[in-house]
């Protein structure tokens, strides 16, 4: 367009014509002539707008999306090490209140056998020179700890100590296939010896106990305590050692071998004491836990029906049997001929409404066969006592 002075007037005019409407618009009330423009107007050009808007925005969104990128980036990161921490820090509550329920049972435990203890943390599993299966303890000399010292937890007995650093200490387990220690049965003196059986024991850490007496009787489901040892060292005396669950009986070996399984659980071992000072007396069978009762299942009693008894079969009779009995009835008649009227002498006589009784007949013994020549005598006998 060329820079005319018409086109400036046009220019001009318009503007000033822009004006005047804006400011009349502006000063008007509500339903003036200019309304129904505005409304048009404002239709028009908002439609205008959304369909803008719909067409740019994702345009926008692409630009805003890459300009806030390196921030988002970085909220990102800094939430995954929030959610790390917090995970840390909820599996730390969780393995202390684990360790705070293991240190309890282990006190309720020592205070039960009167054993004064140093609580402990394995914080490794290693093997010691002439033992293979053996822990290391965060306790050392500057706790008290000692050599040959008892190491329990608060099921049973654990093991015993074979070297105290300045801060640290090795167990040795009583799994472990080189290490030995008296054990009794409870309730009784039957003494004998426990022996760890290493990878022999498979999953179960099974432990051998050895009966000292071939004669003393083994049963599955006894529990076995440690003996003691000459001064409460290495072991202490009264501690829970395990049930036994197998015994074998071999014919003509002086000692009969049983097999445990340990209170104390060698595959999570966590939490444990070591015992410096034993009890003045020996705690016997007071430390073992109380024994479980079995569970009696509550069944339902069977409802008893009553027995329907088999209906009575009917008595079948031949025609044989018929005939012998019609002849059996005849004869005692046919024998005494005066006996029928003896009987009606006797009866009282009857009116026609008194009901009549009626009598069963006996069977009598079966007669005897008469002779071929007594035939004739019984049959003429028999019409005569008709005719009468």
């Amino acid at each position: 367009m060329r820079d005319t002075r018409r086109a400036r007037l046009v220019i001009g005019v318009l503007l000033a014509a822009a004006l005047i409407l804006i400011t009349v618009d502006h000063r008007a009330a509500n339903g003036t002539l200019l309304a129904p423009v505005r409304d048009v107007a404002s239709s028009v050009f908002g439609s205008v707008e959304g369909a803008t808007a719909t067409v740019t925005g994702p345009i926008t969104g692409f630009f805003k999306t890459i300009s806030n990128a390196p921030g988002a980036e970085r909220a990102i990161t800094a939430l995954r090490k929030e959610n790390a921490q917090l995970k840390s820090d909820l599996d730390a509550q969780r393995l202390n209140r684990d360790r705070v329920v293991k240190l309890d049972r282990m006190l309720g435990l020592a205070g039960l056998g009167r054993y004064r203890i140093v609580p402990a943390q394995v914080v490794a599993r290693r093997a010691s020179p002439g033992f293979e299966d053996a822990v290391e303890i965060d306790i050392g000399t500057g706790d008290g700890v000692r050599t040959d010292m008892t190491v329990l937890s608060g099921e049973g007995l654990v093991g015993r100590v074979v070297h105290a650093g300045p801060s640290t200490s090795t167990v040795v387990l009583l799994t472990d296939p080189a290490l030995a220690a008296g054990a009794r049965m409870e309730g009784g003196n039957e003494l004998g010896v426990v022996n760890g059986l290493g990878e022999a024991g498979g999953n179960d850490n099974l432990i051998k106990f050895r009966m000292l007496d071939s004669s003393s009787p083994v049963q599955v489901g006894r529990r076995i305590v440690s003996f003691g040892s000459q001064g409460s060292a290495p072991y202490v005396p009264g501690v829970p050692i395990g049930v036994i669950e197998r015994v074998d009986t071999t014919p003509g070996e002086l000692t009969r071998t049983a097999y445990a399984r340990p209170f104390a659980d060698f595959s999570s071992i966590d939490v444990v004491g070591v015992v410096t000072e034993a009890p003045k007396r020996d705690p016997r069978d007071s430390v073992l836990p109380p024994v479980p009762k079995p569970a009696v299942s509550r069944q339902a009693k069977p409802v008893e029906r009553p027995r329907l008894l088999p209906a009575p079969r009917p008595v079948e009779t031949s025609q044989a049997e018929t005939r012998e009995t019609d002849q059996t009835v005849e004869q005692p008649a046919a024998a005494a001929p005066g006996a029928n009227a003896r009987l009606r002498q006797s009866e009282p006589p009857r009116s026609g409404h008194e009901p009549r009784e009626q009598t069963r007949l006996a069977p009598s013994p079966t007669p005897e066969r008469a002779a071929p020549g007594q035939v004739g005598q019984a049959g003429d006998q028999r019409r005569q006592d008709r005719g009468a």
